[in-house]
């Protein structure tokens, strides 16, 4: 029984064909142009430089090769815009066009959209830029089974400060360090910003989180407590910890504003709740760390009086070295926390544009 089973099968293999299953057959035949244009997509600009609340618009253009037209005309064009996250495993979605329909998408809504010069222009126009539109940005061209990408990077020019809070050092989780920097007008920065500004200059021998989970510092000056006189200048990197029960300070980034930064005149010193109620009724607000160090950074700001700020510390920022005012660099200066009750001290108040 095994055998006739067995010759059966091979009878079945090397069957011819039948005739009438020929057109069957030649359904299942798939065409391939290897020949033909190849669809290519390409960004005439690699980095974009802009600042909050301005205006950017991220290149991308699509062509044929050896071939001038935009498209095929055989199938429609759908173009896709999504922002890269710092695990290059996910995507946020940012906007997508496809003939007459647009969608854009969370924090993008109302400020994203297609530039459409030419026929081939794919090119993403973002309105009032928001601390967190920095970062990749991923253009996808899609054309029936061809596709290709081009990525732009979107630059914001800020100031990039680190930041503890009234607790002291090392105590924010990943999570608390984000709401700390949000709270203070800035985002946490991301490893990028540390380094620009840490070849400006930055130095600072507290470890902080950036936005991609890693802890690291900025040194200029090597010295003993800093990883040792011996090594070179650099941002040290402390790899990446739990982002629920780590704790270390932050690195927070933040740009220009819109609105005035200024010291209140004001015949006494003031306590803390004092300050913030000399402010409101000045029709502004008290200032927020990220805005003092934007006024120094971007505008110049320089003012020698110490000032209370919305988490409770003093500060004061210095442009112009001088005796008695930061003799030796220009930086925002800290005095501490001092005791909301008893201590007094001047004010330093935001109040925004409409």
């Amino acid at each position: 029984m095994k055998n006739l089973l067995f010759l059966v099968l091979i009878a079945v293999c090397w069957a011819e064909p039948h005739p009438g299953n020929s057109s069957m057959e030649h359904e299942r035949i798939v065409h391939i142009q290897e020949n033909g244009p190849r669809l290519l997509v390409v960004a005439e600009q690699a980095k974009i430089f802009s600042h909050r609340g301005g205006n950017v618009t991220l290149p991308c253009k699509f062509y044929h090769e050896h071939t001038s037209t935009a498209g095929s005309g055989t199938h429609k064009i759908r173009v896709k815009w999504t922002k890269l996250t710092y695990d290059y495993l996910k995507e946020v979605d940012v906007f997508v066009a496809m003939g007459h329909h647009r969608k854009s998408y969370g924090s993008y809504q109302g400020r994203v959209s297609l530039r459409e010069s030419s026929e081939n222009d794919a090119s993403l126009v973002i309105t009032n830029i928001m601390l967190e539109d920095y970062g990749r940005y991923k253009c996808e061209v899609i054309e029936g089974l061809e596709d290709d990408t081009a990525v732009v990077t979107l630059n914001l020019e800020g100031v990039v400060f680190p930041y503890s809070p009234r607790l002291g050092r090392y105590n924010l989780n990943f999570h608390e360090a984000q709401r700390a920097c949000v709270e203070q007008d800035s985002v946490i920065a991301s490893f990028d910003q540390l380094y620009d500004a840490w070849r400006s200059g930055l130095d600072w021998c507290n470890a902080g989180w950036l936005s991609d989970g890693s802890v690291q510092y900025p040194i200029t000056k090597p010295r003993e407590p800093c990883g040792g006189k011996n090594t070179v200048p650099g941002v040290r990197n402390y790899g990446f910890w739990d982002k629920d029960k780590s704790r270390y300070d932050v690195f927070c980034f933040t740009s220009n504003f819109n609105g005035r930064f200024y010291y209140l005149i004001h015949p006494t010193k003031l306590t803390y709740d004092e300050a913030v109620q000399a402010c409101l009724k000045d029709g502004s607000q008290i200032a927020k760390v990220g805005q003092i160090f934007a006024a120094w950074k971007l505008l110049g700001y320089d003012r020698c009086d110490a000032g209370w700020l919305a988490d409770g510390s003093v500060r004061y920022p210095i442009s112009r070295p001088r005796k008695r005012c930061s003799p030796s660099e220009a930086a925002v200066r800290f005095v501490g926390f001092p005791d909301k009750k008893h201590k007094l001290y001047g004010v330093y108040c935001f109040r925004a544009y409409n």
